[in-house]
């Protein structure tokens, strides 16, 4: 059940808003992990195909394909077709303005690199206290607070030495916030059903017995469930028509 529970929200998230939406959606500093992603995602369908066909050639001229000796002999052909491919879409990018950046100062940026971590580290010690159940939670909670609102600095000064245009800027509108709130209000109904009354949500199996309902975790869900009515259905890709012909003839 809880495997079903994340490929359903990770399914709800794909139908909501495509992964290129999301990543033109980044700040500018998460912008260059952004396209290293979208890069590796497209690439590795091409090296599966490439795998397969170098494993078809092997067969086809009666060398070995599999085992140590037909991974060996695969690897050399493999790695070429993927080094001549990266080498190609990187003059392709460099020559369209990725990868542009500004000059900063040494000091300014050691000190985004704190912040950074700084904030990755308090959000890790507080997710982890929250998760726990015997650390304090407001200390958790503060730690949580503070790491977010760190790395947050941190993103915002990192991104000032990012230099990039939009073309066709995404709209961020109101039913976009409603839906990000949705799924926030639905993670602090959780949390402070985990920080009240933890019980509740991880029911005693030994001795086995019925879970109850509590209101705020449903108040949770109903609220995560506000996307699939508000939110504006996905664009989908324009399909080009044939120009019918004078005069044809079937």
């Amino acid at each position: 059940l809880r495997l079903a529970t994340i490929l359903a929200c990770i399914g709800a998230a794909n139908a909501l808003a495509p992964p290129s939406r999301f990543f033109k959606s980044l700040p500018s500093a998460l912008y260059a992990l952004g396209v290293s992603v979208v890069v590796g995602l497209t690439f590795a369908p091409q090296l599966i195909a490439d795998v397969a066909r170098v494993k078809s050639a092997r067969r086809l001229r009666g060398r070995p394909d599999r085992g140590i000796r037909g991974t060996v002999g695969s690897a050399l052909p493999v790695f070429d077709n993927a080094l001549r491919r990266s080498i190609t879409l990187a003059a392709a990018m460099d020559s369209r303005g990725y990868g542009r950046t500004v000059d900063v100062a040494p000091r300014t940026r050691r000190i985004t690199a704190g912040l950074i971590l700084g904030g990755l580290i308090g959000v890790l010690i507080g997710v982890y206290g929250l998760l726990d159940g015997d650390s304090a939670p407001g200390l958790s909670m503060g730690l949580l607070v503070v790491g977010v609102l760190s790395s947050l600095l941190g993103m915002q000064v990192a991104g000032r030495r990012v230099v990039r245009s939009r073309y066709r800027p995404d709209p961020w509108t109101g039913i976009e916030w409603l839906v990000s709130g949705s799924g926030f209000g639905a993670a602090v109904a959780f949390v402070a059903t985990s920080l009240s009354d933890p019980a509740v949500l991880s029911p005693s199996v030994t001795p086995l017995m019925w879970p109850t309902l509590p209101l705020i975790p449903v108040l949770g869900l109903l609220i995560a469930l506000l996307p699939t009515w508000v939110a504006p259905p996905t664009p989908q890709p324009m399909k080009a028509e044939l120009p019918e012909l004078v005069g044809s003839q079937p």
